[in-house]
């Protein structure tokens, strides 16, 4: 693993005891408190008689350290090379990143050392401007709750105005598309932010409608666990709220929670794992799963 927080706790104790020790700030409460602060509850049992009892030399019984400096931990060249890979996604011009000293460093990986299947050509515009302007407007409103008037195009090309106050933003991976959820003065709005040709914040007092329970329905679908089919559903369906149940030793039940907006995205997902998956309730939810495959059936695929 490059980076990992269980594996790297430890180091990060020791290095803000070193530190405090190096200031001259080495009691035995300070030294607990930077270990409950960046280890687990019971690594004090471990870490400190470690370095009280110099089985670690690197604190003296006096508390004092034979180090001059306080320690740093510089990233090793692999995660460097990671990082620079990360950062060659074109999303993440969206959130204004500095990051320097990697100048002279070569990626991990490259866009064309993977494929990414099952998604949409027409993700959004990450490389545009004025996306680029509107997204960080959006996210600094959603921020700072603040309400914000749109100027939107729908479908059918036609320009629309809404004042709204912004509640989250939603990335759908399949679609490789954000879009901006939020409620207006008489009903909820989603909006995608590809759709958005101005932004800015409303002007004057803007009173929303009052916040409801989103909608929600569920769908439980029966897995035949072959070919790692059960790993890889959990998988498909990450982002859902899900629980799992089994039935035998090659069979489980996995009941999906989903948005009623998402319900075509999920009828498709469900298709893409063939006979191993198979849609077991609700009645309506299978009617969708019957008449998709008799589409498909009359247009030969």
């Amino acid at each position: 693993m490059i980076f990992s927080e269980l594996y790297s706790a430890y180091y990060n104790a020791v290095a803000a005891i070193l530190s405090r020790a190096v200031a001259g700030v080495a009691d035995r409460a300070a030294l607990t408190a930077a270990v409950n602060t960046h280890a687990f509850a019971e690594s004090v049992l471990t870490i400190l008689p470690a370095l009280e009892e110099e089985r670690w030399p690197l604190l003296r019984k006096d508390g004092t350290t034979p180090l001059l400096h306080s320690p740093t931990m510089p990233l090793t060249l692999l995660q460097k090379r990671w990082l620079k890979a990360v950062l060659q996604d074109p999303r993440v011009r969206l959130f204004d990143l500095a990051v320097e000293g990697l100048d002279d460093v070569e990626p991990l990986f490259g866009a064309e050392d993977y494929v990414v299947y099952d998604r949409y050509a027409d993700g959004d515009p990450y490389g545009d401007e004025g996306y680029v302007r509107r997204f960080r407007q959006i996210v600094s409103a959603l921020q700072n709750g603040q309400a914000l008037r749109l100027q939107t195009v729908n479908r059918k090309g036609r320009v629309l105005w809404c004042t709204m106050l912004p509640e989250r933003l939603e990335y759908s991976e399949k679609d490789d598309k954000f879009r901006l959820i939020g409620r207006g003065s008489g009903h909820g709005i989603t909006i995608n932010l590809a759709r958005v040709l101005t932004c800015e914040t409303a002007r004057g007092t803007f009173v929303p409608c009052e916040a409801t329970k989103a909608a929600s329905a569920s769908v439980t679908l029966r897995v035949t666990d072959e070919r790692n089919a059960l790993e890889r559903c959990l998988l498909h369906f990450a982002h859902f709220e899900k629980r799992v149940e089994r039935v035998d030793a090659r069979h489980y039940l996995l009941h999906i929670t989903y948005d009623p907006s998402d319900e075509t995205e999920l009828v498709i997902r469900t298709l893409s794992f063939g006979p191993l998956v198979e849609a077991v309730a609700p009645d309506a939810f299978r009617a969708l799963i019957v008449e998709r495959l008799r589409k498909q059936k009359r247009c030969e695929l």
